[in-house]
């Protein structure tokens, strides 16, 4: 058998098309049994020798003719089948990744999305603040002054200054609670 073995590689080696293809139907149906095994998907088992086969085909002339053919298939049919379910093991936490960057991608845009229409809420509820409101809130909120200031400011008393600051928050929080709702059941 050795010695049939050394023969045909020798012919294949040459460039032997018929030798080739006995080697191939000779082995093919265990060989794809053998991958299926440590694989277990058909179609992909059959995959794995064939390439194996493309591969003896192509690179025919750096076969070593020591006689075991046999043991060389199996040999590559097992080392092409481990760098499949490598293959596979990649590509799977690669998808993985990739789900969870998309779901996180997907929740950072949500969360944009809501805090801009937050501040246009917001924004739209402190323009619609009567007037006196609207003033003493923007200089405590945006100007960032104290209510001794803002009272000087607007030549008011402070007892006033607190009087609209809390009308105004008690406002907007009618205004925006709303929306602050929806945002609140849009995060869970």
């Amino acid at each position: 058998m050795e010695s049939n073995d050394t023969h045909l590689i020798g012919l294949i080696k040459s460039g032997n098309k018929q030798a080739f293809d006995e080697v191939f139907l000779k082995h093919f149906k265990s060989l794809h049994a053998y991958a299926f095994t440590l694989i277990r998907e058909k179609d992909d088992a059959e995959e794995i020798v064939q390439n194996v086969f493309v591969r003896i085909w192509t690179k025919r002339e750096q076969l070593k003719e020591d006689g075991f053919l046999k043991s060389f298939l199996y040999r590559s049919v097992h080392n092409e089948s481990l760098n499949y379910l490598k293959h596979q093991k990649v590509r799977s936490d690669f998808n993985i990744h990739y789900t969870e960057e998309v779901k996180n991608d997907t929740g950072n845009l949500n969360a944009e999305i809501m805090a801009t229409e937050l501040e246009k809420n917001i924004h739209s509820a402190i323009n619609e603040l009567p007037e006196k409101c609207r003033n003493v809130f923007q200089l405590s909120r945006f100007d960032q002054m104290k209510y001794q200031e803002i009272a000087d400011a607007l030549n008011i008393s402070v007892k006033t200054v607190e009087n609209q600051m809390g009308k105004a928050l008690k406002i907007l929080r009618l205004k925006i609670v709303d929306f602050l709702v929806i945002v609140f059941l849009l995060l869970k």
